[in-house]
């Protein structure tokens, strides 16, 4: 459960509290910002605080690209307000002393949201939900691997020769699964502690990959639980002297690690998916917006697969989809409806990787369901058999084709304006000039003596 900020105060005064974590996401789904004294933060630090504006046109290591009109040296990189939510304030048990708080992005000049954080881009399209009448409820899956060494161990090794904690595939496996308990353990039970809501782990289909579930929640809920659950996953396996990857795939005869996105629309608090006389329980809100989802699949991909590396999952018969198909309780099927009959009937997208930024990924996907509502699309038949042999649009199939989708898509310049289109873009093309610089091992012994 997140904390008051009357009982931070307290655990302040008690000294049960001497730091705060000031953070929020960044482009790439990391938490960013500032380690603050619990005493200085409950005076008055709690009103705002300040960042540079180059930390969200950032790549993944941290350089300063050009080409962002938001940012820039002629620009002279100024200053963001970080402005804390004291709603998201919680208590941090893996770290002593330390609670955190998650802050929103704003103009240093205007006060109004910056349009391309992560958060501000989630809470347009809750907003657009919310003057419909409905609210989003979703969950995301957080697949990863565990390694058998720290990660400055594997950095000093130049990331050769990377030993899984685990020599077998561990997919609901509960004899190698407690032999990871010493990491898996705390994981859960910190994050309980942290106000979480923690379903389970379990071993997922590969030497060392594991699963954690958290319950579905309200979508900006659920945005927190991912990012904040993914930081303490690095925390705690670094204090257990291991790496945790989310990488989608480390290695070619791996199976890649995803995040599924579950999804659903309440009304009044009671699903708004769900209609009990039709024969799967899908109500005709629910048919177009999932219509929405697989139209607008290709606009949409980059933001569930942002970097080269993710479409390295894209592989048959690795439960990682190919193409863009619904069906019913189908692991082969980019979107799988999930509890039909139930009133929890919900849809899955299982396109997104463990390399996603949850507020961008889910942001997205409500955008192409309300464009599936408004526009009154019929949905296809559900797919029966094995999708990877579907007949229907391939999932795009590199990070270059699917950055021209996200250029082209007038439903999503439309849903989150062109200047934050524009901003992705740019994402995706500094990944993509990064890469083709860069001679792969592959390269070397594939042509060192051959070419």
């Amino acid at each position: 459960m997140t904390i008051s900020f009357e009982t931070l105060q307290e655990k302040t005064a008690s000294g049960e509290i001497d730091t705060v974590l000031v953070c929020f996401p960044d482009m790439q789904g990391r938490l960013l910002g500032k380690r603050f004294h619990a005493g200085h933060f409950v005076d008055g630090g709690y009103d705002e605080t300040h960042c540079c504006n180059y930390l969200l046109a950032t790549d993944m290591k941290m350089a300063t690209p050009d080409g962002y009109a938001s940012t820039s040296w002629e620009k002279g990189y100024g200053d963001y307000v970080m402005k804390p939510d004291l709603g998201t304030l919680r208590l941090m048990p893996w770290l002593e002393g330390t609670a955190m708080v998650l802050c929103d992005i704003l103009d240093h000049h205007t006060h109004e949201e910056v349009p391309h954080a992560p958060r501000s881009i989630l809470k347009r399209q809750l907003r657009r939900l919310e003057a419909m009448g409905f609210e989003a409820m979703m969950a995301t899956e957080l697949e990863f691997f565990l390694f058998a060494r720290s990660y400055d161990e594997i950095r000093k090794s130049g990331f050769r020769d990377l030993e899984p904690i685990s020599g077998y595939n561990e997919d609901y496996h509960i004899t190698q699964t407690t032999r990871e308990e010493h990491v898996m353990r705390p994981i859960r039970n910190h994050l309980w502690n942290a106000g979480i809501p923690i379903e389970n782990s379990k071993g997922e289909a590969e030497t060392g990959q594991e699963e954690l579930n958290i319950k579905y929640a309200p979508a900006m809920d659920t945005g927190d639980y991912h990012t904040i659950a993914k930081h303490a996953i690095k925390d705690i396996s670094h204090a257990m002297g291991h790496a945790a990857s989310f990488l989608p795939k480390w290695h070619q005869d791996k199976v890649g690690s995803s995040s599924h996105v579950h999804q659903s629309l309440w009304k009044d608090g009671s699903p708004a998916f769900y209609d009990k006389e039709d024969e799967l329980g899908m109500s005709g809100l629910m048919k177009s917006y999932m219509a929405g989802l697989l139209k607008y699949a290709p606009d949409f991909t980059y933001f569930l697969a942002p970097y080269v590396n993710s479409y390295k999952r894209f592989q048959v018969g690795t439960f990682a989809p190919t193409r863009i198909i619904w069906s019913v309780d189908n692991r082969t099927a980019g979107f799988r409806l999930c509890g039909a009959g139930t009133k929890a009937v919900r849809v899955e997208c299982r396109v997104g990787g463990s390399d996603i930024n949850p507020y961008l990924a889910m942001a997205v996907q409500i955008a192409a369901g309300i464009a599936g509502i408004e526009e009154g699309l019929t949905l296809q038949p559900a797919f029966s058999g094995d999708a990877y042999q579907g007949q229907d649009g391939m999932i795009p199939s590199d990070l270059r084709d699917a950055r021209s989708a996200l250029l082209g898509s007038d439903m999503l310049r439309k849903a989150l304006a062109d200047d934050v289109v524009d901003h992705y873009a740019r994402a995706a093309e500094v990944e993509l000039e990064d890469f083709a610089r860069v001679v792969t091992d592959y390269e070397i012994a594939r042509g060192f003596e051959m070419a």
